[in-house]
């Protein structure tokens, strides 16, 4: 008997041991993400083993609740996340068998850069690790401008470059790589981002660049300084041409880039929106992954019989986003193409959706609209919009702390309005609307997710 006890004993250490050598294990280093991209938490067991029926949680340790992610009994659970991480979280179950618990989080943004704690659980051992995320955003492309010459002729040059996170290094190079001294240089930091300004003075013939870097990105413009330009130092109309012509240059690099890099800094605020088909008139029909509305043939008589009406429009033909926001700065865009009356921007939780409803801030409705191919405005009155081109994907971008909802051509990042110092007191939702009663256009309005 005394045996039995022993090898029952022996074999209830070993077993214990062996559980014990399960380790929760990420990265050494830090984890560096772009801004508006995605990125993977690395996480895993070693030695494998899998994780498929035990508890898999993702937390902030340095913010109050916390919940970034939690998989439990075999399936997503985060009812308790954090708003801010909704839509934006996703395990795969397939390498949960292999022992991978790492998460994907889209759409980065700054306010994603700190610590992330990975948290498994199972009945007879449980271990987390830390990952650290570090986020960079590219900044806009770096500019030199001529800013005159010195007493002794040498050929001033300012570089400036913004938007850049965390702060970036500038410095200018000449033809063979070989680094050059600034000799002022400037450091702010804004909403957008650190953007920096150094100068050198040029005294001769050359080819400088100047180069603007991160940790992972560098953006670089480059300058030629001729003989000519030294010879004529002293005749200011020659100053004045190469002034000219370099702005020009400049100019034209500038509008080639504009674009690129005032979207990327947008879409580091966008948003996963989900339409509500709980708010959607009788007569719209919201796509089952809640991405396009368009208008049915006829209203949907299910509705009138089983779904509470209280939070439905009933007579406008609207519909909102599923989440509302009232903290922080969020985007989206809208392609509008191929419909020929529609309206969108956003609305607030509390605003009317019986009856007649009027569109105005007054209203809690910050709109821009198409009917009748007239683009307007809804603010006091209905103020038209004079476009060169008819947009074909609208951004919509609100600062909720400022009180902003700007509306963008996204396909030439040209601002089309913005409604400014408003005043924000509950969440605000996104809205979708194709008018009233005459529109015959079946073509749906679309949540666009392809940037």
């Amino acid at each position: 008997m005394k045996i039995i006890f022993l090898t029952l004993l022996i074999l209830s250490g070993a077993t214990d041991s062996r559980s014990e050598q399960y380790e929760v294990v990420g990265p050494a280093d830090p984890v560096f993400a772009v801004a508006g991209e995605d990125v993977i938490l690395p996480c895993s067991v070693k030695p494998i083993i899998s994780v498929v029926d035990m508890r898999v949680g993702w937390s902030r340790p340095d913010q109050k609740d916390s919940l970034v992610h939690l998989y439990e009994d075999h399936e997503d659970r985060n009812i308790d996340q954090v708003q801010f991480y909704r839509g934006r979280t996703e395990l795969n179950h397939q390498e949960l068998q292999r022992g991978n618990a790492s998460l994907k989080l889209s759409s980065v943004q700054i306010l994603d850069e700190g610590r992330y704690k990975c948290f498994i659980q199972s009945k007879s051992w449980n271990d987390d690790t830390t990952v650290n995320v570090k986020v960079e955003v590219v900044g806009r492309p770096p500019v030199i401008t001529v800013d005159g010459f010195d007493h002794s002729g040498g050929l001033h040059l300012q570089c400036e470059s913004e938007g850049w996170y965390p702060e970036p290094d500038l410095e200018w190079l000449d033809s063979e790589g070989v680094s050059l001294n600034s000799e002022t240089t400037e450091t702010h930091r804004n909403t957008d981002g650190f953007s920096v300004k150094h100068t050198f003075t040029a005294r001769h013939s050359d080819k400088i660049h100047c180069r603007v870097k991160l940790r992972h990105h560098m953006l670089e413009t480059l300058i030629i300084t001729t003989s000519n330009m030294f010879i004529s130092w002293r005749t200011p109309v020659i100053l004045i041409s190469v002034s000219v012509v370099l702005s020009v240059i400049a100019g034209i690099l500038i509008a080639v880039l504009v674009h690129k890099y005032k979207a990327r800094h947008l879409r580091t605020y966008i948003v996963n929106v989900i339409l509500d088909a709980d708010t959607a008139h009788p007569h719209l029909i919201v796509y089952c992954d809640g991405k396009q509305v368009k208008l049915g043939k006829a209203p949907r008589n299910e509705v009138d019989r089983s779904e509470p009406q209280k939070d439905r429009f009933n007579d406008f033909r609207g519909v909102l986003g599923m989440d509302g926001f009232s903290s922080r700065c969020f985007y989206f865009e809208v392609q509008v193409k191929g419909q020929t009356e529609w309206y969108l921007g956003v609305t607030g939780e509390s605003a009317n959706r019986k009856g007649s409803v009027s569109l105005s801030p007054n209203d809690g409705y910050w709109i821009v609209s198409l009917k009748n191919e007239k683009y307007r405005a809804h603010e006091s009155s209905c103020d038209s919009l004079f476009l060169t081109v008819n947009p074909q994907r609208v951004g919509v971008f609100v600062d909720y702390k400022k009180g902003h909802v700007t509306f963008y051509d996204v396909d030439s990042m040209s601002l089309m309005y913005s409604y400014i110092n408003q005043s924000f007191d509950e969440k605000i939702y996104p809205f979708l609307s194709l008018g009233y009663q005459k529109n015959d256009n079946f073509t749906p309005l679309i949540i666009c997710d392809n940037y």
